[in-house]
């Protein structure tokens, strides 16, 4: 086995590894959701809803699969076959995962990854 295949196979495991990461995070938030999980930074805040507990759950196991596919885009591109075009939609690919990776920080936290937390 040569080292593109190696490369090749470790994009495979990288991409299943987040696609699982989001299914296990979304099959894994239902019960912390109804069980009134509330994140450490919010508590003694008032208790969030299940439905807003899901949606914060759900969107952190999104947003971690999204950077595991990512970095097996990246892997595959770089390593495997580095050329302008390939290049080119890696750049897309990852504008578009960058772009839905801020909107849902933005969601779950009310703020962009780059302000600071707001001390209650």
């Amino acid at each position: 086995m040569d080292f593109q295949h190696v490369i090749e196979e470790v994009g495979r495991y990288m991409d299943f590894a987040g696609v699982a990461v989001m299914v296990i995070g979304a099959l894994v938030s239902v019960p912390l959701a109804l069980r009134g999980y509330q994140p450490k930074r919010a508590q003694g805040l008032a208790p969030f809803s299940p439905y807003r507990s899901y949606r914060q759950l759900l969107g952190r196991s999104i947003l971690l699969g999204l950077e595991l596919l990512v970095a097996a885009d990246i892997i595959r591109t770089v390593a495997v076959t580095p050329t302008f075009e390939s290049v080119g939609v890696l750049a897309i690919i990852v504008l578009i995962r960058t772009f839905l990776s801020f909107s849902l920080e933005l969601e779950i936290t009310g703020r962009w990854p780059w302000q600071k937390e707001k001390n209650s």
